[in-house]
């Protein structure tokens, strides 16, 4: 699925990719003089820094140790510096490293249920879709089928937002924020990854991604893991020019990690003024389309 090496853990790698991008500096050390072949941390630094052994760290670095306590794992947590997500995602890790076998993977459901629909219709005339754990587009209501420009023309299967982001076209027009988009997308493809690196509904996105994207395949190596769950996009739509909106993404409880993401603004405003436009000619369109298939 990627192109790391096949030796080594999920938490190996991770925590080789946060070594190698943390700073001595940034880690309280003291650089001397002379040149450092890399600017991160070595494994003996790290190791000192998290009160172990460096042959011990290097062990778990390389996966031969699969079990390294708690505590250790809060202390090289500590010595990185990561953040809430990134320490609760090395808990993850640490704790499928000590499996005795890995769990048989299965291909999640991407069924939704008739009541999850009738929330989306409620929605309106805000956007929503329901996501897969993997970004797929499981189901939209009108605004949601026509906020991302050109994704109704793709098959139902093809349908995935980070596939959208990053090979679609019109992406790279429609976001003002491209560069932190990707970001995002590739963050919570990476978190499911390193929990489920097996996941069959992840591994064919992907792959095809760090075949296709140069941009994907660089932040990828870089195994961040920041959850983007609510905040606000400006979008430069084709149709209804350019909005900045509130988003929010719910976890569905009782599904595969399904997940509602929906964007809003405040009545009154240029901005749900356009979403009322975009709402009504993208139900027109799925109208038309709909008696055309004889539905």
């Amino acid at each position: 699925m990627t192109r790391e090496p096949s030796g080594g853990t999920e938490l190996g790698r991770f925590l080789r990719a946060r070594r190698t991008q943390t700073t001595p500096a940034s880690a309280g050390l003291t650089v001397g003089p002379g040149l450092r072949r890399t600017p991160g941390l070595r494994r003996e630094e790290l190791a000192t820094l998290a009160g172990v052994s460096i042959d011990y760290y290097t062990r778990i670095e390389r996966g031969r140790e699969t079990r390294p306590s708690p505590a250790v794992i809060d202390a090289l947590a500590r010595a990185l510096r990561l953040d809430e997500a990134e320490h609760e995602h090395l808990r993850d890790l640490a704790t499928r490293s000590a499996r005795q076998a890995p769990e048989a993977a299965a291909v999640p459901s991407r069924t939704v249920s008739a009541g999850v629909k009738l929330l989306l219709e409620g929605m309106r005339p805000y956007p929503a879709q329901v996501l897969s754990r993997s970004m797929d587009i499981l189901a939209f209501n009108p605004g949601g089928a026509r906020l991302y420009p050109g994704m109704e023309e793709w098959p139902v299967k093809q349908r995935n937002l980070a596939r959208y982001i990053f090979l679609h076209p019109s992406s790279r027009q429609l976001f003002t924020d491209w560069d932190n988009q990707v970001r995002g997308c590739v963050s919570r493809l990476r978190t499911l990854a390193g929990t489920d690196p097996d996941a069959p509904d992840l591994a064919g996105l992907v792959g095809e991604l760090l075949l296709k994207s140069p941009e994907f395949a660089k932040l990828w190596d870089r195994y961040e893991v920041r959850p983007h769950s609510h905040g606000r996009k400006t979008f430069h739509h084709p149709e209804v020019g350019e909005l900045t909106l509130g988003y929010q993404s719910m976890l569905l409880d009782g599904t595969a990690g399904h997940r509602v993401n929906t964007y809003f603004a405040e009545p009154g405003t240029p901005e749900y003024d356009a979403l009322v436009l975009l709402d009504i000619s993208a139900h027109e369109r799925l109208s038309v389309g709909a008696s055309r298939s004889g539905c």
